[in-house]
């Protein structure tokens, strides 16, 4: 399935959903999410693994792109449609060379500097974060802002992705500052009814 980013890029969350990844993933496909991250910063490898593996099983049935956070292994391991990367993960050099030229790469960043090194690199798009208080990640990094992200967009040649505290309320904001697409967590999961939540993300960004 060739790559095309859409602009709501919904990452699963087991602390925040209270659901599995695949229940998450059906409920999100529900909602009309094309393209998904797999994140699990708690969970041991090996059940990471078998999630993803699960998951792989949904997104396939559901005709979703998945994405697996951080684990270039596990990527490959469960045949998943390709992975993110942090700034302390396997270089995307090194993950090209391991997953091959077909697959989804993307790259997180939190500066312009490392945004513009990230667009020399094999990658399919960069993501930069976070654009707002988040409380899904430990230690967040600085906030970038909205003014950021319309800088990064204007030196880069790829893709961008805008993650960090995004809502329903502030996502046109964030993609009329030039992000392609927005990356949410908490305010498409914590919600009583995750594939209502998805479908008024997307209304919204059309």
């Amino acid at each position: 399935m060739p790559f095309s980013l859409p602009k709501l890029y919904p990452i699963t969350d087991v602390s925040v959903s209270g659901l599995s990844h695949a229940e998450q993933i059906e409920s999100l496909a529900a909602g009309g999410a094309s393209l998904i991250q797999l994140r699990d910063k708690h969970a041991s490898p090996g059940e990471f693994y078998h999630a993803a593996l699960e998951a792989m099983l949904f997104a396939k049935r559901l005709g979703v792109q998945l994405v697996i956070n951080d684990r270039v292994d596990i990527a490959i391991a469960v045949k998943a449609d390709g992975v993110h990367l942090g700034q302390d993960d396997l270089p995307p050099g090194k993950a090209r060379m391991l997953l091959g030229q077909d697959r989804i790469i993307g790259f997180s960043t939190h500066t312009l500097d490392q945004a513009l090194e990230a667009d020399s690199a094999p990658v399919d798009y960069i993501a930069i974060g976070p654009v707002f208080r988040t409380s899904t990640k430990e230690n967040p990094d600085a906030l970038v802002g909205l003014a950021k992200v319309h800088e990064v967009k204007l030196r880069i040649s790829k893709p961008l992705v805008a993650i960090g505290g995004i809502t329903l309320a502030t996502a046109r904001l964030v993609i009329d500052a030039g992000a392609d697409s927005i990356a949410v967590i908490s305010d498409l999961l914590a919600t009583t009814d995750i594939a209502e939540r998805t479908r008024g993300f997307i209304e919204s960004l059309a």
